[in-house]
C-alpha cells in the first residue's frame, strides 16, 4: 500500500509521467509526447501489472480539472489506452460498494477508516492459494490474520464498506481519505458455499 501526492497542474503531471521510463526501457524516450506503461510504472513503483498501473494514473490525476486529465489521456501509447480502458476504475459509495461493484475490477472510494483490531468483532474469510506438489488447491483462513481490515464509512448515509490491506504497512489515518484497490469478495464462513460480500483490498490512499 501506497500513499499518493496527487498532482496539481498539468505541467508537474506530463514532466513527472513522461519520464523515459527506468534504464532498460530503451524505446522510451523522456518528453517525447507519449506516456508508456514502463514510464507510468518507474514513477508509480508498479512492475508488470497493468491493471495496478492504471489504478496508480487515475489516483495521481484525481486533483486535476477533467480538461487536463483527457490531455494526459491523450498522450498515452495506443497499448495504454487500451489498458486503461480495460482496468478504469469504477468510482463508488462506501454504501453502494457491495452492490454496484465488480468482482476483479478497480474501485476508488472515499470515506473514514476504522481499524477492526479485535478478532472477535470480525469473522470473514477469504480463499488463499496452496501448492501440493505441482497442484494449486485453495484454503479458506480468517481475513484478519492475514490483513488489517477497516469498515470504511460513507458520511453522507453512516453505511460502511469492508476494506482491508496487508498486514506489516502502515495504518490508515482515521480521517477522511481517499483510497483506490482492487474488489474482492469475502465470505462469512469458512464453508465455500457461505455467503459471499465484497472488499476493497487498497494498493493506494489520498489523505490530507
Amino acid at each position: 500500500m501506497k500513499r499518493i501526492n496527487p498532482y496539481k497542474e498539468i505541467n508537474e503531471a506530463l514532466s513527472s509521467l513522461d519520464n523515459g521510463g527506468r534504464f532498460y526501457n530503451i524505446l522510451a524516450k523522456s518528453n517525447d509526447g507519449i506516456i508508456t506503461q514502463s514510464e507510468l510504472g518507474k514513477i508509480g513503483g508498479v512492475f508488470n501489472d497493468k491493471q495496478k498501473v492504471i489504478l496508480f494514473l487515475e489516483m495521481s490525476m484525481i486533483s486535476l480539472k477533467d480538461e487536463e486529465k483527457q490531455e494526459i489521456l491523450s498522450k498515452l501509447d495506443e497499448e495504454l489506452k487500451q489498458t486503461y480502458l480495460k482496468y478504469k476504475p469504477q468510482n463508488l459509495l462506501p454504501s453502494k460498494a457491495n452492490e454496484n461493484g465488480v468482482i476483479a475490477s478497480n474501485a476508488i472510494l472515499t470515506g473514514v477508516p476504522k481499524l477492526i483490531d479485535n478478532k472477535s468483532d470480525f469473522n470473514g474469510f477469504i480463499m488463499v492459494p496452496i501448492m501440493a506438489g505441482k497442484v494449486m488447491s485453495f484454503i479458506m483462513i480468517p481475513m484478519i490474520d492475514n490483513y488489517d481490515v477497516y469498515e470504511l464509512r460513507d458520511e453522507k448515509t453512516s453505511e460502511t464498506f469492508i476494506i482491508a490491506h496487508s498486514r506489516g504497512s502502515e495504518k490508515l489515518p482515521s480521517e477522511k481519505i481517499i483510497i483506490a484497490g482492487l474488489l474482492k469478495e469475502l465470505k462469512s464462513e469458512k464453508d465455500e458455499n457461505s455467503e459471499a460480500v465484497k472488499f476493497l483490498e487498497v494498493n493506494y490512499y489520498i489523505s490530507n
